[in-house]
């Protein structure tokens, strides 16, 4: 039995009707080709204010958000162009373009009230609770065309659908990103905003090594193959390395104090202190509507690896919300993510690797790049986030300082479970120069499993919280 899932590679027949998000081993979970970066001409009046919206526009003047002008531009200038969107949407790469542009709009305006309080130094308070009809009704058609909730979500929008090139000949290296929207001083390609989207692009620009890797790998249990199966595993190795060199640019690209003045815009609805019954859609509904911010923990490339690696997460309500967090990607990228789940499981891939010494030591540094990944982003959250914010849940809602820990922890306890497997490994990849032997791995495992459980307990304390992460 093969893996049945139609991945597509650099020869496949894309067409205008192709959805941006279908996986491929050339782009990985990256859009299938560049966004699209200004939109048909009925929506000019949009991209007339979304170009006026950042708090510093592209000419370095103050924007509409600077002055809290945007809600009344807004109900001034704004027509209804939801009956233009029909228009385009034999046009997927348009649709998600217009997608991409009405979450910031959305976003920004609801969230306006917040951020100029944040300004002031007091809580975020309420944010509007209802949508005009001018954003609610166009954002919901042009979501449910292009398959995606009618609010900001990180592939789709924010950071994965927000770039352009400078120069299309020198493709996604980094210093030749552009963004497309911003809502702080983003569209300077050198601000904490726009370091912070173009390194989460960077990184999934080496997710297509990633999804050929764990297919591979995938292929090679469910046939038995173990030459395959170790193939796939270490080019699986390979990417993930690579990915968390990129995401260590972090630091650099976006600065943890620079951080706070764009992520007001980001949060969503539900679990936030700000949308306390949710938010109206006008002339859509009067029953108010709630969904979940953007976040990059909607990215599909850990979550590929857990369900490949068959990373069992604990029963928690914390578990609950990353299953929630796997509505908000596109619709390929969920189907794939199953897939692979359901196979690795028909496959037990995690038994066939620990049934040879050598597939269990790629399995176990496979988990080690996960912890790495998961260990950076809580450092992440310590530095950038409960340094600078008592806001007590993220942007996506889930709470702040136990959620991480919770997936976290899980895979520091697997990879004591796994560590016996490995003992008898014939041939070592920790033979190759500068990789740390398994030893050494494990001894980080242990200090990082007591250090985690210490530093979830103190920052519980300070905000008034019990901890609630499972330690072994």
């Amino acid at each position: 039995m093969q893996f049945p899932f139609l991945v597509l590679d650099a020869n496949s027949i894309i067409s205008t009707s192709t959805p941006p998000f279908t996986v491929s081993t050339h782009r990985g979970f990256l859009p299938i080709s560049d966004p699209p970066f200004t939109l048909p001409p009925p929506f000019a009046p949009l991209e007339s204010l979304l170009c006026r919206m950042p708090i510093v526009t592209i000419d370095g003047t103050p924007g509409l958000l600077s002055s809290g002008k945007l809600g009344e531009t807004v109900e001034n200038e704004l027509p209804d162009l939801s009956g233009e969107v029909e228009k385009f949407k034999g046009d997927a790469g348009i649709m998600n373009a217009i997608y991409r542009d009405y979450s910031f709009l959305l976003s920004a305006y609801l969230l306006e009230p917040c951020h100029q309080r944040f300004v002031r130094g007091e809580g975020y308070g309420l944010g509007r609770q209802r949508l005009p009809v001018v954003i609610a009704k166009p954002m919901v058609k042009v979501a449910e065309i292009a398959g995606f909730k009618p609010f900001m979500e990180y592939a789709g929008s924010y950071a994965l659908y927000n770039y352009r090139l400078e120069d299309p000949s020198f493709g996604l290296a980094y210093s030749n990103l552009r963004l497309v929207r911003a809502f702080e001083q983003g569209l300077n390609p050198s601000s904490s905003e726009a370091g912070f989207v173009f390194v989460h692009i960077a990184m999934v620009s080496h997710s297509g090594l990633l999804i050929s890797g764990a297919v591979e790998a995938l292929n090679g249990a469910l046939t038995s193959n173990r030459i395959r199966f170790d193939t796939g595993m270490e080019d699986l190795l390979t990417a993930l390395k690579k990915i968390n060199q990129v995401m260590d640019t972090m630091w650099n690209k976006s600065k943890p104090n620079g951080y706070n003045t764009f992520r007001t815009f980001i949060f969503g609805i539900t679990s936030q202190s700000m949308f306390p019954n949710g938010v109206v859609y006008e002339g859509v509904s009067e029953e108010p509507m709630s969904f979940r911010g953007e976040s990059g923990a909607n990215d599909s490339m850990i979550p590929l690896c857990d369900n490949l690696l068959q990373i069992k997460m604990p029963d928690t309500p914390l578990t609950e919300i990353l299953q929630d967090f796997r509505q908000y990607r596109p619709g390929n990228h969920r189907e794939f993510l199953q897939a692979v789940k359901d196979h690795s499981e028909k496959a037990s891939v995690r038994q066939f690797a620990l049934e040879y010494p050598t597939s269990a030591e790629l399995y176990l540094r496979a988990l080690d790049y996960a912890r790495e990944f998961r260990w950076r982003h809580w450092c992440f959250t310590r530095e950038y986030i409960l340094k600078f914010s008592k806001h007590p849940t993220a942007t996506g809602g889930s709470p702040i300082v136990t959620w991480l820990p919770n997936q976290l922890q899980a895979v520091l306890a697997l990879m004591v479970q796994v560590e016996p497997y490995c003992s008898n490994a014939s041939v070592s990849v920790s033979d190759s120069p500068g990789v740390k032997d398994i030893q050494e791995i494990m001894d980080l495992v242990r200090s990082q499993q007591v250090t985690l459980t210490k530093e979830v307990a103190k920052y519980s304390a300070e905000r008034g919280g019990a901890p609630s992460v499972r330690t072994s």
